[in-house]
């Protein structure tokens, strides 16, 4: 297999000449970069990416971390952070931790041997002094790692008041709040949390008392909670109203509802949040919280490319949420 001596000499160049030719840096002659070019694909040379990276002290490619890439709110934003991360020019490296704290540790460390430019933080099970002195810039998703690291999130705190008023607007006065891995000891610093310091507020403002079912994760699935949800409302009869916080949990009530025999939206009302397009293909379709996911997912690459740069930016990015009304209020 070539390599790139071999190409040198067969251009009759010096090998610093090629390197500059494939790295694009200094001046060289556009007859001179044909004639690499040529020689390259007559000896078939692939140009190893990461010793390019390691001459250029850039690699052009940035790390992504997130809990399930199987939960459509992770698809979507890791769709969108791919496609903003092309249009600048660089490649998305995912990791999926699947929330297990030795694999993203391990995924931490790939990352570094592979020089990435820089690391999107959306998992949450790591201790934070994990990533604070990893010397690469990083940008976190609705989690709060240091006042030195940006963070971008919705407004959950609104968002959880929006969802409240929603359901108490139609009637309901016995409200639960459905969650799922929110607890744990890094838990206290995701921003999610605030949903339902929103929703506690509005309720006790109405004079309501709120309620709250805490659903857990098992072997990293972030489903199967409908027979845990169905055997709670037949615990509390009288909960005409779900705050969900995800909409895939808010999808796991509907079908804990439909085991049972409640009507939607005449016996029970149900608000989720993300607004995921999962939200408008279940049936009923999902009222819910939108918080702006491509927006968002633009303002993660722009903050992660700016630091690359060198530039300055904005510690604390958040992005106003809508309620989106359809057929479960």
């Amino acid at each position: 297999m070539a390599n790139l001596k071999d190409v040198a000499k067969q251009a009759g160049l010096s090998v610093n000449t090629v390197s500059r030719v494939l790295n694009n840096r200094g001046y060289i002659s556009d007859k001179t970069k044909e004639k690499v070019y040529r020689v390259m694909k007559e000896m078939n040379y692939q140009p190893n990416e990461m010793a390019r990276a390691l001459f250029r002290k850039k690699s052009n490619m940035i790390g992504l971390i997130i809990p399930a890439i199987s939960h459509p709110f992770f698809a979507e934003l890791t769709g969108y952070l791919e496609y903003y991360a092309d249009l600048k020019g660089y490649k998305l490296l995912l990791c999926n931790s699947n929330r297990n704290v030795s694999k993203e540790v391990d995924y931490i460390e790939m990352l570094k041997k592979n020089q990435v430019d820089a690391i999107i933080m959306g998992s949450a099970v790591l201790d934070v002094q994990h990533y604070l002195h990893l010397g690469l810039p990083i940008v976190s998703f609705d989690r709060v790692i240091s006042e030195d690291i940006p963070v971008v999130t919705s407004d959950n705190l609104e968002g959880g008041r929006l969802a409240a008023r929603l359901l108490i607007g139609k009637g309901c006065r016995h409200t639960v709040y459905i969650q799922r891995g929110i607890d744990g000891p890094q838990h206290h610093f995701m921003l999610a949390g605030l949903r339902r310091q929103g929703y506690e507020e509005a309720l006790k403002h109405a004079g309501l008392a709120p309620m709250y079912l805490q659903l857990e994760v098992e072997e990293g699935s972030y489903t199967g909670g409908d027979t845990a949800i169905a055997a709670y409302l037949q615990e509390h009869p009288e909960i005409d109203g779900v705050f969900a916080s995800s909409d895939v949990i808010a999808a796991e009530v509907i079908h804990a509802c439909n085991l049972l025999g409640k009507e939607i939206p005449s016996a029970m009302r149900i608000v989720g949040y993300d607004d995921v397009q999962l939200a408008s293909l279940i049936s009923p379709r999902l009222s819910t919280v939108r918080q702006p996911i491509q927006e968002m997912s633009e303002a993660i690459m722009e903050l992660a490319v700016q630091q690359i740069e060198g530039q300055t930016v904005a510690m604390v990015n958040t992005f106003p949420v809508t309620a989106v009304e359809r057929g479960t209020t």
